[in-house]
């Protein structure tokens, strides 16, 4: 039986715009393991908030299936979806524009316990209130005040709180530090990696910083222009990259020794696809410093190369369907 809590299949979410229909997310599948972390990576507009909203359903997929322990919620009617979201909750990018400025951070926290009505008493409310406050390292002297009196970190603590207080087993991290100073961000992290593991939480943790991924992830999903290129555990991804954007994306990340400075840096050359009704082929393939006639023939499927290590490239096209 599978531990994954949260599953894709052939996940789709399309936009219609003037010149076309946008392919923001295009056929993805991935799975989370139970009080496991996905680190979603990629560069801006390759659809990776795109795809935690949809899994989310905070935007209807077009196509494909999400499954939270191996039921389709995509089927469910709006009641149904009501009792998911106390098992499904997001933290969001920017702490400044993810907080009503005109609630208290009492009246945030509290939000979604009266939408979804889970504690009626007053008394129980404030007691869950304190308490997730404390958990999250807020003092309770803030209670009362407004988002603009606190800082980004505390803000951000603020939205997780406001995450955490419906009790879910499952989050999308949407970039939740990159809004923050270096040395919030850290605090930040060591907080949801502490809440991981006292909650049993599952994390799908969206980011285009590397460094940062690699710290809290148990497994990485590299994505380009709305498909999933190559996804393996976190170790094996930094040591053994395989498709040519992660070796890319890895080769960029600063040094902080200073002898790697003699070291050549890989530069991503040519012009990024449209995501726009695209044709056949790798979306890479007009980057890819190893392109070869194939690239532009067919789409190409996420195909396992190692144990757990999947790439969807031409120059891994073994059949590794035994294992």
């Amino acid at each position: 039986m599978s531990t994954a809590l949260i599953q894709t299949r052939n996940l789709k979410k399309y936009f219609k715009t003037p010149k076309g229909t946008l392919h923001a997310v295009d056929g993805v599948d991935l799975e989370i393991k139970k009080g496991h972390t996905l680190g979603v990576v990629g560069e801006s507009g390759c659809g990776k908030s795109t795809l935690g909203r949809a899994i989310l359903r905070l935007l209807e997929p077009t196509d494909g299936e999400v499954l939270y322990d191996g039921k389709n919620i995509l089927n469910y009617d709006k009641k149904e979806m009501i009792d998911m979201r106390k098992r499904m909750q997001i933290i969001f990018q920017d702490p400044y524009a993810s907080l009503n400025p005109r609630m208290t951070i009492n009246e945030i926290i509290t939000e979604p316990v009266k939408v979804c009505r889970t504690i009626t008493n007053k008394k129980e409310i404030e007691k869950k209130v304190t308490e997730l406050m404390d958990t999250v390292g807020i003092a309770q002297r803030f209670i009362n005040t407004y988002p603009h009196e606190l800082d980004g970190g505390r803000r951000q603590r603020i939205g997780i709180a406001r995450a955490l207080i419906l009790d879910p087993m499952f989050i999308v991290c949407d970039e939740p530090v990159s809004a923050l100073d270096v040395s919030i961000q850290a605090q930040i992290l060591n907080l949801m990696m502490e809440l991981q593991e006292e909650r049993g939480l599952t994390y799908m943790f969206i980011t285009h910083d590397l460094s940062v991924v690699k710290h809290i992830s148990d497994e990485i999903a590299v994505m380009y222009l709305g498909q999933c290129v190559e996804r393996a555990p976190s170790e094996e991804l930094f040591n053994n990259p395989l498709h040519p954007y992660t070796k890319a994306l890895l080769n960029a990340i600063p040094a902080p020794d200073l002898s790697s400075r003699s070291k050549s840096k890989t530069v991503i050359k040519g012009e990024v696809t449209s995501p726009i009704d695209p044709k056949p082929g790798c979306r890479f393939a007009a980057r890819c410093p190893e392109v070869k006639a194939e690239c532009t023939l067919q789409n190409l499927e996420l195909k396992e190369n190692s144990r757990n290590h999947f790439v969807a490239c031409t120059l891994y096209n073994r059949d590794y369907s035994m294992y």
